[in-house]
């Protein structure tokens, strides 16, 4: 039996980023509405540990249970050719 060399040892994925593209800063919790992280933690990403990648997505769940916000809710608008809003 041969002991594996570094060449053969895979390495894990990389940590992947939790935004949504959904970039909307709550100033109440200071925490982005779509990904739940605060800004600190959004510049930082691209330079995270794999572990403090994984701790933070692990306080994801509880941000977004905690604090959800209602869906933002858009109504269509019928408009006639004159460019009046039809009731």
């Amino acid at each position: 039996m041969t002991s594996p060399t570094s060449s053969s040892v895979l390495s894990a994925p990389p940590v992947p980023s939790p935004c949504t593209n959904v970039c909307r800063m709550n100033p109440g919790t200071g925490w982005c509405s779509g990904c739940w992280r605060t800004l600190a933690e959004i510049a930082a990403w691209s330079t995270m540990a794999d572990d403090d990648k994984r701790r933070i997505w692990s306080l994801l769940p509880e941000r977004r249970e905690a604090n959800a916000e209602p869906p933002v809710m858009h109504r269509r608008v019928q408009v006639d050719d004159a460019g009046r809003e039809d009731t």
